[in-house]
């Protein structure tokens, strides 16, 4: 059974901003490959670090909501872990997207009235 996940990948786009679009392309081909089906590609944009705990300040920010059976998370771990374009990565599972109900409207709760 496929699950919904979220991961948030942090690129390491110094010196590399014009091809910042390429190697999304990139991790979204690496994604489908390895048979997870993208549901959502966000592309964040480049921000500052809270703190620095390493070399870079800033980072690309990609976010990717897919389909994939549980064993390709850690997978795709560590995959992205020796990709030196890859900074950070963090993986959340979901729930399943389901349909917004109509609301139907209430009849209005009658206020009790003071004696």
């Amino acid at each position: 059974m496929k699950n919904r996940y979220e991961a948030l990948l942090v690129l390491n786009s110094q010196g590399k901003e014009d091809s910042v679009h390429d190697i999304v392309d990139r991790l979204e081909s690496e994604f489908k490959k390895e048979g997870a089906e993208i549901e959502q590609v966000q592309k964040m944009d480049k921000r500052p670090f809270a703190y620095t705990a390493g070399p870079l300040d800033a980072g690309f920010y990609v976010n990717f909501v897919f389909h994939a059976e549980p064993g390709l998370v850690t997978k795709l771990k560590s995959k992205f872990k020796l990709d030196p374009e890859v900074y950070r990565q963090h993986y959340q599972r979901l729930r399943e997207k389901t349909e917004k109900k109509e609301r139907t409207e209430k009849p209005a709760k009658k206020l009790a009235r003071p004696k």
